[in-house]
């Protein structure tokens, strides 16, 4: 077939997509939809003659199955959008095609992609409202949260994975609470949360488990959780926290072996809470000259000092620090590359940080095991974040950004 177009046409054609050439795109966009629907069309035609065991229009003599006709659906695909597509039925109802899943209303790749932009922060009504323009139909926000359950498994099989080839030496150990829908109320549920870091400074986020921070019963059981995954306790030899009601004991009791380092800067909180507004820089200043000198002993001799300061017009403050200050020092015991690390639950509260940034957009999670999904997808992120800094890989000029530190920010008796 030979087909004339005269200069005129052809001109006219070039006018009309100056003119509009969106209008040239959506006529291509259409001829692909319809070219990959009828393609898609026949492969299901020749599954069904495949299944009938010969072609259309041969009849057969006995009670055999037929042919009997087909009914129209869409389809929606990557990088196509909605498609039309005719499925063949066959009379007895017996024939399912493998090319397109009955229950299905768009390719898996599709969910895969619907399920990391949720997880990734974007809420079920902005996927939903922004999936017409990129797949050419309008995906409900109940869809989004089912394609992203399909994840449940893979989940709960990281959460549950098994530590006994991780050779774990430290612990950082917090909680953070979250809004979730549990049934037809909506309660503030929090989250127990363990990083643990290698011999070779590597950070991973060891567990993620619904309990009461509060509660000692709740810690002892997320520290048996983990024994029972193969973290070996034995080498465990630090935990860092921030002093919950309970949580130290448990873990002296969990790990014997190990040290508790306290959380400088939740401790110098507690102690600037009981400071009149008028006294707070000059105890903020004494505080930075215990919490970083530049051994034990200096501490020690700080901390002798800030006693004597303010034992008179103090006492609450003084005391405050009094019963922390063993446990805030015990980072002295370990490598001082790793001192930065270990004076604060810093690591963790970023991790923290992160989980609520996540699901500050959410308002309220839909249950434990949703709130579990965007964690760990949130804590996989992390790990990958953490390849590039290592506990105790520091750059060779930190001591000297050590003595800078203890010469400008620090207060000299």
């Amino acid at each position: 077939m030979k087909l004339e177009v005269t200069v005129s046409e052809i001109a006219d054609i070039f006018k009309e997509i100056q003119e509009r050439p969106g209008q040239l795109f959506e006529m291509i966009r259409l001829d692909i939809k319809e070219t990959v629907g009828k393609y898609l069309t026949a492969m299901m035609n020749a599954e069904l003659t495949h299944y009938l065991g010969r072609e259309p229009y041969v009849r057969v003599k006995g009670n055999v199955n037929h042919r009997n006709g087909s009914y129209g659906r869409g389809f929606a695909l990557k990088g196509v959008g909605e498609v039309h597509v005719d499925i063949p039925r066959d009379r007895n109802g017996e024939f399912k095609t493998a090319v397109i899943p009955r229950s299905k209303q768009y390719e898996a790749e599709i969910a895969r992609d619907l399920s990391m932009m949720f997880l990734a922060g974007i809420s079920t009504r902005t996927l939903s409202m922004i999936s017409e323009r990129l797949i050419g139909r309008r995906i409900s926000p109940t869809e989004i949260s089912s394609a992203s359950s399909e994840l449940n498994s893979a989940v709960e099989a990281w959460r549950r994975r098994d530590l006994s080839q991780e050779t774990v030496k430290y612990l950082f150990i917090d909680g953070v609470h979250f809004h979730m829908r549990m049934g037809r109320s909506i309660e503030m549920i929090p989250v127990l949360v363990a990083i643990g870091v290698t011999e070779t400074g590597r950070k991973l986020v060891l567990s993620l488990q619904a309990g009461d921070k509060e509660s000692a019963t709740s810690w002892r059981e997320f520290f048996k959780d983990l024994k029972s995954r193969g973290l070996d306790g034995g080498k465990v030899t630090l935990g860092m926290m921030d002093g919950l009601p309970g949580l130290e004991t448990v873990f002296r009791e969990e790990f014997p072996q190990a040290k508790v380092q306290r959380c400088q800067v939740h401790v110098a909180r507690n102690v600037l809470a009981k400071v009149p507004k008028k006294f707070k820089q000059a105890v903020a200043n004494d505080l930075r000259s215990i919490f970083y000198a530049p051994s034990r002993e200096k501490s020690w001799e700080c901390f002798e000092g800030f006693r004597q300061r303010w034992q008179k017009n103090l006492p609450s403050a003084v005391e405050c620090l009094e019963r922390s200050i063993d446990a805030c020092l015990t980072f002295f015991n370990f490598p001082p590359e790793e001192w930065i690390s270990l004076r604060t639950t810093n690591i963790i509260e970023r991790l923290n940080k992160e989980f609520r940034r996540r699901t500050k957009v959410m308002e309220i999670v839909a249950g434990e095991t949703a709130c579990y999904r965007i964690l760990a997808y949130i804590s996989l992120k992390m790990e990958l974040h953490w390849r590039s800094t290592p506990i105790g890989k520091v750059r060779k000029s930190l001591p000297f950004f050590k003595e800078l530190a203890y010469e400008y920010f620090t207060q000299k008796n």
